[in-house]
């Protein structure tokens, strides 16, 4: 690979969307393929992926527990632990947790860099436990 070639990141969309024109699956590319990855990540739970029940975050679990500072700090080290472990497109920059008032949310806020390219870029989304 030269100076100038770039590595291009691509998955399939899993919403499994077909192209107007060509009929094909649309994939999503770059920034947009990691942060599904990154989200899907840290949605999984013990045995959600056959074969491999080595891979899960525990952000479901901590989920649980009560909505204090210190179970926020578990939450980050255990998505940073995830991400640097089964993630090696990114260099990973800050994750951050936030607990709603009514300890029912999480806003997780993650700022990385992609392997092949010099921007940050920021993933924010929320997860919210049921009763």
């Amino acid at each position: 690979m030269t100076q100038n070639q770039t590595w291009k990141f691509r998955d399939i969309d899993l919403d499994f969307l077909s192209h107007p024109a060509t009929g094909d699956l649309v994939a999503k590319t770059n920034e947009d393929a990691v942060k599904r990855s990154l989200r899907n990540l840290l949605r999984f739970r013990r045995g959600d992926k056959p074969f491999h029940p080595e891979i899960n975050s525990g952000v479901y679990d901590l989920m649980f527990e009560p909505a204090t500072p210190m179970t926020a700090i578990r939450l980050q080290q255990e998505i940073t632990r995830v991400i640097e472990k089964y993630e090696p497109r990114v260099i990973l920059d800050r994750v951050g947790v936030d607990l709603e008032s009514g300890g029912n949310s999480l806003i997780i806020n993650i700022k990385f860099t992609m392997k092949n390219s010099l921007r940050q870029s920021a993933l924010t989304f929320s997860l919210e436990r049921l009763r």
